[in-house]
């Protein structure tokens, strides 16, 4: 006589990973990020001259440094002329400065601008825009040259 040993039917279903929590509670209450004012006036600079009728950023003062500054070997642009920023906690502000192109309509590119910087802003760091101030210092006109120095080596 063969002895048969029986086997019980056991599903053969995947097993599943049980989900651990360590430390407890919602990993985004752990810890605090914080947000310089330098990385908020970058987003909003890049946003504001990517508009359409916004030739150049800053007061005419800081367009000739900051040309000068560029040519300077090492310096790199300062895509945060024009823009300062106030960062809080859950909020910022910002402050722009602007030249337009002669002939746009100055109230839709600031409309614009507007817009394109609070969206960046807001999707990047996750903070509340609460204002977004636009001085415009210039127009450039058609016939009229960058006030940047010329190059001494060409």
């Amino acid at each position: 006589m063969t002895e048969q040993t029986q086997t019980p039917d056991v599903e053969t279903a995947p097993q599943q990973r049980k989900t651990v929590k360590r430390g407890g509670g919602d990993p985004a209450t752990r810890g605090r990020t914080t947000i310089a004012d330098g990385v908020v006036e970058k987003i909003a600079g890049l946003a504001a001259r990517d508009v359409l009728g916004v030739h150049a950023m800053g007061s005419g003062l800081s367009r000739t440094f900051g040309a000068v500054r560029d040519r300077v070997p090492g310096g790199s642009k300062s895509v945060t002329r024009g823009v300062k920023a106030e960062v809080g906690e859950v909020q910022t502000a910002l402050d722009l400065e602007i030249v337009v192109d002669y002939g746009v309509s100055i109230s839709d590119v600031a409309h614009a601008v507007r817009e394109n910087v609070i969206a960046a802003v807001e999707r990047m760091t996750g903070l509340e825009v609460v204002e977004v101030n636009i001085a415009v210092s210039d127009v450039k006109l058609p016939d009229e040259e960058d006030e940047e120095p010329e190059p001494r080596i060409q």
